[in-house]
């Protein structure tokens, strides 16, 4: 199924477009290359016709992450300026698996999963996006369609040595840990996407610079013009050291309670903050920088530049009012239980269910397990200010927390 939208000619940019140009290239890492965006405008402001902006996306999980945001917020600003975003919904390539960034093999999806994952997943995207006025695809269209002869044509465009000049592959190889052909075969298929929707620009991550740019060289090898660039950087999850992942339990989700959504923003680290308001905040760029200048000449305090960056963030998915609410019930839940604005940090491990005696030993200074246990079953641990009850929970449930023993020891739990 196509989904096609056809934007007015009228909010193309125009020649002599310097100002038009910031949204487009805000955040922005690479435009590659040099000057060929700013060419690419200005023949699309000639003929009169909207640039074609591919984001590609595999919908290999439920949840949209924050992280995503920087790149539908991209999108976003070229369907502002009248041109037309073209997602390619990945349920081909999905099967394959995007290595980017992986350091073993991604288990396939079966069609339903994929199926129900895309759904979800335009849902989601209407929070930033105009959906209706997008054009959305399925690779399947055309990679399912190549069968035997074709996929070995196009595995003749490249070579084994320039795929695996990839730095995933490189590692992966290095380290002798096996790299499956079908892996090899994703960056020629998702460059092959631009081929067949005949793209202008693609957008994507830091860590899709290689596949962005096999995009361009097999459009060349087509006799296409090349597509330009853009890549963003990665939103660090709330660990503030990896980038954010469903996988490693670091991340806000679009879809999070507006409540959830405030509290984990102000468990980032303060170092986070300058990348996190930049990349996610949604506030007007030269609000932005006055709070990074603020931050860094000490006179904006980390607590307060975090709730200020707590709040426009849930503002930005739930409406001000619900950020006020979220503020407030913040405030209620720590601050008038005697929690301190900043607290130690502590990282947990992968395990998916956490045991509480052991971190209570680890990070509050309680001399053994056993009285840790007893100390739960006093009610003498609280958590988020309300008595524990139970001595092992669920990681996800933990991340954003505060633990606290008595009136004064408490320990912050984020994602490791």
């Amino acid at each position: 199924m196509v989904s096609r939208a056809r934007p007015s000619a009228a909010g193309i940019l125009p020649r002599g477009m310097t100002d038009h140009l910031q949204p487009l290239l805000r955040n922005a890492v690479d435009v590659l290359p040099a000057g060929a965006l700013e060419r690419r405008l200005e023949e699309a402001a000639t003929a009169g016709r909207p640039l074609r902006v591919k984001l590609g996306l595999d919908p290999t999980a439920g949840s949209v992450t924050l992280g995503w945001s920087v790149v539908l917020s991209k999108l976003a600003a070229f369907q502002a300026a009248g041109h037309l975003p073209v997602l390619i919904v990945g349920d081909f390539t999905a099967r394959v698996g995007d290595p980017s960034g992986k350091s073993k093999t991604r288990p396939m999806l079966t069609p339903e999963q994929i199926a129900a994952n895309e759904s979800d997943y335009l849902r989601q995207f209407r929070k930033i996006l105009d959906v209706e006025r997008i054009e959305i695809r399925h690779n399947s269209e055309w990679l399912g369609e190549l069968g035997a002869n074709g996929l070995l044509e196009l595995a003749s465009r490249s070579t084994v040595a320039q795929i695996l000049e990839r730095d995933d592959f490189a590692k992966r190889h290095a380290a002798n840990a096996p790299i499956s052909l079908q892996e090899l075969m994703y960056p020629l298929l998702q460059g092959y996407d631009s081929v067949a929707i005949e793209a202008d620009v693609e957008l994507g991550g830091t860590d899709q610079k290689f596949n962005l740019l096999m995009g361009r060289e097999l459009q060349e090898q087509w006799g296409m013009a090349p597509q330009s660039i853009m890549t963003h950087a990665l939103l660090v999850g709330t660990d503030g050291t990896q980038k954010m992942s469903q996988s490693l339990g670091n991340y806000i989700g679009l879809d999070d309670e507006p409540a959830d959504m405030y509290g984990k923003t102000m468990s980032i680290p303060d170092a986070a903050m300058p990348d996190w308001y930049r990349l996610a905040s949604g506030l007007p760029e030269d609000a932005v920088e006055a709070r990074i200048a603020a931050l860094a000449a000490g006179e904006l305090e980390p607590v307060d530049g975090k709730r200020q960056l707590a709040w426009a963030i849930t503002a930005r998915y739930h409406g001000e009012g619900a950020a006020e609410d979220a503020a407030e019930r913040f405030q209620l839940q720590f601050a008038e239980h005697g929690v301190p604005a900043d607290v130690p940090e502590a990282a947990l491990g992968p395990e998916p269910v956490v045991h509480l005696p052991a971190l209570l030993v680890d990070h509050l200074g309680v001399p053994s397990r056993g009285e840790a246990r007893r100390l739960i079953a006093g009610g003498a641990i609280r958590l988020d200010g309300e008595p524990l009850g139970e001595i092992d929970l669920p990681r996800d449930a933990l991340v954003g927390r505060v633990l606290q023993r008595g009136r004064r020891e408490f320990v912050r739990l984020v994602a490791g």
